[in-house]
């Protein structure tokens, strides 16, 4: 249990980085080549996968039969909650956007509130449909420990964003 703990700190501070970085990047000179930040984020992103991995593969003990059934299923959730995080940037990045030019008008609010809730909607029917193919991977016990290390890495970037992104105004 301690290791899983030290692993979720470990990667909510991995997963805190991209946005630190994001600030810092903005206040380098117009300059500095595109690629290199472009780059840098990938190989994070690359970085906070390839961690996320090994938590989920030391919290889970799988036997070889669990892991070869079982790493197709998490890659291939991964890869479609990949898109669900590229989709809360581009919301994140619209509500930066809305929020720096002053009060956020209604309308504004309620479009970001609507794709906001929509991308909750899509992260749960996602993970909706996740259960019954590890189920069919992993005993009952490996399927529910899995499903809390998600949930404890999604509540632990969400805290992440929900500390560094202001209220509406």
């Amino acid at each position: 249990m301690k290791l899983l703990r030290t692993g979720l700190i470990v990667l909510a501070a991995t997963l805190a980085a991209p946005a630190i970085a994001q600030d810092k990047g903005s206040a380098k000179p117009a300059a500095a080549p595109a690629a290199e930040g472009a780059s840098t984020m990938e190989a994070l992103r690359a970085k906070i996968k390839a961690d996320k991995k090994l938590l989920v593969a030391a919290n889970l003990s799988l036997t070889d039969a669990e892991a070869k059934a079982f790493w197709p299923v998490y890659d291939a959730y991964q890869k479609d909650l990949q898109q669900i995080n590229e989709r809360t940037g581009k919301a994140i990045l619209a509500y930066a956007d809305a929020y720096k030019k002053g009060p956020v008008s209604n309308e504004t609010a309620k479009k970001l509130l609507g794709e906001s809730m929509a991308i909750e909607e899509s992260e749960l029917k996602l993970k909706q449909a996740l259960v019954p193919k590890l189920e069919k991977a992993l005993p009952g016990a490996k399927v529910a420990r899995y499903v809390q290390i998600e949930n404890k890495i999604r509540a632990l970037v969400k805290y992440e964003l929900a500390a560094n992104i202001p209220l509406v105004e």
